[in-house]
């Protein structure tokens, strides 16, 4: 099995910074594709960011040039650096990861169980 463990969610005023953080860990082979997603309330859930296994990255354009997304390979840990913080980006933030327990298995994606940020005005 594998599991993803999200930190580093809380509650900021506006124009703050936040890091979150979700480590894999369990059966894995290889890990491909990484992002981070959220959900507001009433919301459907959207992509924040992703990044690539090669280190490419693409950003939804409301957070363009303030989150930075970044991945440590050797242990298996995905980082959103959150920075002027807006009140919109209020949200249950997820994890998602693309994961291969072996090499004869397709890729499965997971989904960390959320963290909550909320961003005062």
């Amino acid at each position: 099995q594998v599991q993803l463990v999200e930190s580093g969610g809380g509650l900021v005023q506006a124009g703050g910074s936040l890091r979150l953080s979700c480590a894999a860990s369990g059966s894995i082979f290889s890990i491909n594709t990484m992002g981070w997603y959220r959900q507001a309330p009433g919301k459907q859930r959207e992509l924040v960011a992703i990044i690539i296994s090669d280190g490419s990255t693409n950003y939804a354009d409301s957070v363009k040039g303030r989150f930075t997304i970044s991945r440590d390979n050797a242990k298996k840990i995905l980082y959103l650096q959150m920075n002027s913080l807006k009140p919109e980006d209020t949200a249950v933030y997820y994890c998602n990861v693309a994961v291969r327990r072996t090499i004869y298995v397709p890729w499965i994606n997971y989904w960390g169980q959320g963290t909550q940020v909320t961003v005062s005005s």
